[in-house]
């Protein structure tokens, strides 16, 4: 008997399966981590998450990202469920995304252009909107081809060169680089103001955080400098570069708080966003704030390593703040269980220890929930601060 599929089930965007490729050298934990982390970012974004598909491939397919049977089966997959979206960890390239648009004939994300959706949600100032808009202009040049296939039958006509598409093509991507145009140049007026608002500072010490997004920067942040910064758990809760002035025990200095990164930011908003992040460039100290209950915090702490080396502040100073210790939990490993220990297996008290051993930075162990030890972060953190200012204003040490 032939089974027949309900033909009514119309397609929701609001909920997506995730698309993956695992590399040769990826094992497949890695990449349910990093399933994990697209869930969330489609969360954030307002989206479901109903299923996942992985294919093992040496790289990705350079047509449709993953083999035709794979699609297939994606395709089979959403028909049957009502599936609107299909999310893709990776960055697709302008002829993936038509390809894989026509396989799949549903609404198509790859990371980058999730990335973009929600800071278009998150930013607020006129400024973060305007770096944010000049972000989602440059990504969507290049993949202006095939929006305007509708118009192909328009083509032809005596005397013609191309058709009606190709033509409202290049239109719309006049248009584009005219907007791109307009917005690098009140980028350039904003960035000149805001130059000239770090250069009326003094001397006074600059201290920023950084970190993976949703770490808790925002809520350090908040207990470090006793204000009222908005902190989420969901990613990118902070856009905007916040800046406090801080005083521990007479000495004053200042705080700043910026974007968290995130593992294969998107190039568009690196670029965008690097007159936000002249905090951190000109910034004397950086605390690198680390979820030490994440899974694969060690992965975070080379993303955020690499990108500080991308902007230009690789070699600053940097105080290790590793967080969210109350919500740590290892494995425990029986004693008659003869295989080796992974770091998973490791205690708290044993993780502490060996990276305080290993690690060639200041760090200390906090929960910004709990409060604990933020006492002794204060003292260290005025430490560093005041080395600092007495290298650069010595005959000022008698006030401290």
């Amino acid at each position: 008997m032939t089974e027949i599929l309900n033909t009514d089930i119309q397609p929701d965007t609001s909920k997506a399966v995730l698309a993956s490729v695992i590399r040769d050298r990826q094992d497949e934990r890695q990449v349910a981590e990093y399933l994990d982390e697209l869930e969330f970012l489609a969360e954030t974004a307002g989206i479901t998450t109903v299923a996942r598909f992985t294919q093992r491939l040496s790289t990705p397919s350079s047509s449709l990202y993953m083999g035709t049977g794979k699609m297939e089966e994606i395709a089979a997959y959403i028909e049957e469920h009502g599936v609107g979206t299909v999310i893709f960890d990776d960055e697709l390239t302008p002829s993936q995304t038509r390809n894989v648009e026509k396989a799949l004939k549903c609404r198509i994300l790859d990371r980058t252009s999730l990335i973009l959706s929600i800071f278009v949600q998150r930013a607020q100032t006129a400024y973060a909107k305007t770096q944010v808009q000049l972000a989602q202009l440059e990504y969507q040049l290049p993949r202006l081809t095939g929006l305007w296939t509708h118009l192909e039958r328009q083509r032809g006509g005596t005397g013609t060169r191309g058709g009606a598409g190709e033509r409202e093509i290049e239109t719309d991507r006049r248009v584009i680089r005219q907007r791109i145009a307009r917005l690098k140049e009140e980028l350039k007026k904003i960035d000149r103001q805001m130059a000239v608002q770090r250069s009326g500072r003094g001397g006074m010490v600059r201290v920023s955080l950084v970190g993976y997004t949703n770490v808790g920067k925002s809520t350090l942040m908040n207990l470090i400098s006793k204000s009222d910064v908005f902190a989420e758990n969901k990613l990118f809760a902070t856009l905007d570069t916040t800046v406090r002035k801080v005083v521990l025990d007479n000495l004053p200095f200042l705080l700043s708080d910026t974007v968290g990164f995130i593992r294969k930011l998107p190039t568009q908003l690196v670029e965008s966003f690097k007159s936000t992040l002249d905090e951190v460039r000109e910034a004397d100290l950086l605390l690198h704030v680390v979820d030490i209950s994440h899974p694969g915090f060690e992965d975070q702490i080379g993303v955020v390593k690499r990108t500080l080396q991308e902007i230009g502040a690789g070699d600053k100073p940097v105080f290790l703040v590793f967080n969210k210790m109350d919500a740590y939990a290892h494995v425990h490993k029986d004693e008659d269980d003869l295989t080796p220990a992974t770091r998973e297996n490791m205690t708290l008290g044993e993780l502490q220890r060996s990276w305080i051993a290993r690690a060639n930075t200041p760090c200390i162990f906090i929960s910004a929930q709990q409060r604990t030890n933020i006492d002794k972060l204060r003292r260290d953190l005025y430490g560093m601060v005041r080395e600092i200012h007495s290298g650069r204003w010595p005959f000022n040490n008698f006030l401290y």
